[in-house]
């Protein structure tokens, strides 16, 4: 999958979702989201600067 690939299907996935959900239902599922992300950077950046050869 390339690039483009990837950002269509995220797209579509978000349509297919924001179609069955509130307005405050979408605006918590993104702040969720938004978190999980932020989190998985933080350990991912944490590994590579602290434990190079952890996977």
């Amino acid at each position: 999958m390339n690039s483009c690939e990837l950002t269509a299907s995220v797209t579509a996935v978000a349509n297919a979702i924001s179609c069955k959900l509130t307005v405050e239902e979408i605006t918590v599922l993104a702040a969720v989201l938004v978190q999980l992300g932020d989190t998985l950077a933080t350990i991912a950046t944490f590994r590579s600067i602290c434990c190079p050869d952890e996977k």
